[in-house]
């Protein structure tokens, strides 16, 4: 066992005994070669199943990073092109002032539809065609291309159907047939989780009593997050990413979310290294393409092609946080890929992942 296993070992197993983590999965690649796959704790509470490698886990936003993956897979191949407007391939996108937003500034989060109806409900973010046609006829906040700001949950939409419409497949198909079977992690890696599969997953939990937010309108309208703009908000209450969404069967299974274990999201972030995609590309998609202050959160960042640029403080990596404590990320200077999993959901804590990460970087 390698010291770098132990010490990652060392500290999970400090933060499951210590109860600031239920359970967790860490995953270390270099240049094809697994470092570090450590776990501790349990999956279930409920039944004490043990987490184990390949236990896959829901991850929230982790999974763009996955998706983003796909979209330059298929640009290698050229299927698809960054520049080109999304309506040339989704045609009812183009509606009400969209029609020269591109695959680009998709990836940047530039493309100015961050937002869902106000209304929208857990059942209707597991129907893929119900949330494509209510984005597809959003009218943008921004003009595309001229700011960013992060779309939480539109861009799984957006880069998904552009991907289906673009193949004549779901993102779940060309996942697992263009990346995750190619790499060995195809029951490891999911968007939409087989319904066979759904026992061997992680059961997500909440890290405090669930509290209702409940904060007077115009108070919440001075939070870039929860902006209402004609009807549709960045982050509707009724869908937000807490233990008993993440746990929904109807979620897990359709293709707005994503599911799986540190050891695969590792592994594509270190395919996207080593040959995945050419090194051209590469360099693309992970230098800042759009730098300043987000239109939805207010805060400073730094976007390349589908992932965040200059994660923890460093200019080389590159990946995408999840809204429970979850993180894949990659650093292009040493060849480092790490992806960390857990199942108490932490919302925007990532003392965990900060942890792992100056012990592997």
């Amino acid at each position: 066992m390698s010291d770098l296993q132990k010490d990652v070992q060392a500290a999970i197993d400090e933060l499951v005994e210590s109860g600031a983590e239920r359970g967790m999965q860490v995953a270390v690649y270099r240049r094809g070669e697994l470092l570090v796959d450590a776990v501790a704790g349990v999956a279930d509470p409920s039944t004490g199943r043990p987490f184990t490698s390949d236990t896959p886990v829901y991850v929230t936003s982790t999974g763009k990073g996955v998706i983003s993956a796909v979209v330059h897979v298929l640009a290698e191949r050229g299927v698809l092109d960054y520049d080109a407007p999304i309506a040339s391939y989704w045609p009812e996108f183009g509606a009400n002032g969209k029609e020269k937003a591109t695959l680009r500034h998709a990836l940047t989060h530039s493309a100015g539809v961050p937002g869902v109806p106000v209304d929208t409900t857990p059942e209707d973010v597991a129907d893929w065609d119900r949330m494509c046609a209510a984005i597809a006829a959003a009218t943008p906040w921004w003009e595309p291309g001229t700011r960013f700001g992060y779309h939480p949950q539109t861009f799984m939409f957006i880069a998904g159907e552009i991907v289906r419409r673009a193949t004549g497949r779901t993102i779940s198909q060309v996942l697992r047939e263009e990346v995750a079977e190619p790499l060995g992690v195809s029951g490891e890696l999911f968007l939409a989780v087989p319904p066979a599969e759904l026992p061997r997953l992680a059961v997500i939990e909440d890290a405090q009593p669930e509290t209702k937010m409940e904060m007077p309108p115009e108070m919440l309208a001075q939070i870039p997050f929860f902006r209402v703009v004609d009807g549709y908000t960045a982050a509707p209450m009724a869908a937000m990413p807490d233990a008993a969404y993440s746990n929904r069967p109807d979620i897990l299974t359709s293709d707005s979310g994503a599911t799986m274990t540190a050891r695969a999201v590792a592994r594509v972030y270190d395919a996207l290294m080593g040959g995945l995609i050419s090194a051209e590309r590469l360099r693309e998609a992970t230098s800042p393409a759009a730098s300043g202050t987000d239109e939805v959160t207010g805060m400073p960042a730094t976007w390349g092609l589908g992932y965040a640029v200059g994660m923890l403080d460093r200019p080389t990596v590159f990946g995408m946080p999840g809204s429970g404590g979850t993180a894949a990320f990659a650093d292009t200077a040493t060849g480092i890929a790490v992806g960390v999993t857990k199942n108490r959901a932490s919302a925007g804590d990532f003392s965990t992942v900060d942890r792992v990460a100056r012990i592997v970087l």
